[in-house]
């Protein structure tokens, strides 16, 4: 009761970093300090894994939630489950009462928790990677980024199992994430602006940041294409600036740079599926885009790609681009190996070959 008179009501901060000469109220805040802001780690080690902590029941909460599994302590909102009752606590008063009481100065973001306040400081405005790997050149803003790296990187391991698909994870947080989004079919994180829900709380905010406020934070130096997630930006310089098709379909050994677009080669092509039905003419696509341009241009009338040499107009823009090339720029690209006239259009070479050179008359005379 007295440190709860000393630090709430008389706003005591009796422990001083020796760092920096910030004041706590508390010496597993000190600690806590110390290790998230300054790398320094002192406190208390669990025997089983080598963590240490900055009190003794963080250790022992440590223990009974990692080490043994257990989740005694319920959201009444949401269903999750939490190890303490501090951190169903906290997760009330951040998510479902949407409290941050913790603002940058530089771009006036905020925060539930301090800690995530600071690191948002060192690495986004900083820059700061404080932590290198002993075996290549590669830098981390955060410790357990770097121990995942040399696991997955350097050791080759994935220490953990699903016990339903037997899928391998680096580290215990993410196999959980995988059970209960895949396998539990959870989506926890609802969008405040549309219906769509989330597995994970990094996809809604990303969701949000790309779709509703429009952001493209990721420009490739190339071609300044700009993307909403880095990911997006690397496999798209990966494909399109190196020229990498890393997956290769095993039945005609066409290749692709990724590989939902393997699936989706190996589907509709040798597995002739055509999972996507117009409503107006029954007409069968593979793909779901393919339907939606269909619709578009065909039963809407749409022709949104304009030649700017005169008025002619598509409704789509590789065929504006192929008509600027064969009519504007006199461009023919494909030679016929027989008799090498060329053609515009590699459907009319085909076409000439088969009537001219090979006899065939498809289309007979009625009459």
């Amino acid at each position: 009761m007295l440190l709860h008179i000393k630090t709430v009501h008389q706003n005591h901060k009796d422990f001083l970093c020796d760092k920096c000469g910030e004041k706590l109220k508390k010496k597993s805040h000190l600690l806590f300090h110390l290790k998230t802001v300054h790398g320094v780690f002192e406190g208390y080690l669990c025997d089983n894994c080598g963590k240490k902590f900055g009190s003794k029941g963080s250790v022992l909460s440590h223990i009974t939630t990692v080490h043994e599994g257990r989740k005694d302590y319920t959201c009444d909102r949401c269903e999750k489950r939490f190890g303490d009752h501090c951190n169903l606590r906290r997760h009330k008063k951040i998510v479902h009462e949407n409290q941050k009481d913790y603002e940058c100065d530089k771009c006036k973001k905020k925060f539930g928790l301090k800690h995530n306040l600071l690191y948002h400081q060192n690495t986004v405005h900083e820059n700061c990677k404080n932590y290198a790997c002993d075996k290549c050149d590669k830098k981390y803003k955060i410790k357990s980024n770097l121990l995942i790296h040399q696991k997955l990187v350097h050791e080759n391991r994935k220490d953990y199992v699903c016990d339903k698909c037997e899928k391998k994870y680096v580290n215990k947080h993410t196999m959980f994430l995988h059970k209960s989004t895949v396998h539990e079919g959870r989506k926890d994180y609802p969008c405040n602006k549309c219906k769509q829900k989330f597995g994970q709380k990094g996809n809604l905010l990303s969701h949000q940041k790309i779709v509703h406020e429009g952001r493209k934070d990721y420009a490739c130096d190339t071609c300044e294409k700009k993307f909403g997630r880095k990911p997006d930006l690397l496999k798209h310089q990966m494909i399109v600036h190196e020229g990498r098709k890393d997956y290769a379909c095993d039945t005609c050994e066409k290749k692709f740079g990724r590989k939902p677009d393997l699936l989706k080669h190996q589907m509709i092509v040798h597995e002739g599926r055509k999972d996507y039905a117009c409503d107006t003419c029954e007409k069968k696509f593979g793909r779901k885009p393919d339907l939606l341009k269909h619709q578009m241009i065909v039963h809407e009338g749409r022709k949104d790609y304009a030649c700017d040499t005169y008025e002619k107009k598509f409704g789509r823009k590789p065929d504006l681009l192929k008509h600027q090339m064969i009519v504007h720029e006199g461009r023919k690209d494909y030679a016929c190996d027989k008799c090498e006239k060329t053609f515009g259009q590699k459907s009319n070479m085909l076409s000439h070959q088969k009537t001219v050179h090979e006899g065939c008359r498809d289309f007979g005379c009625d009459d």
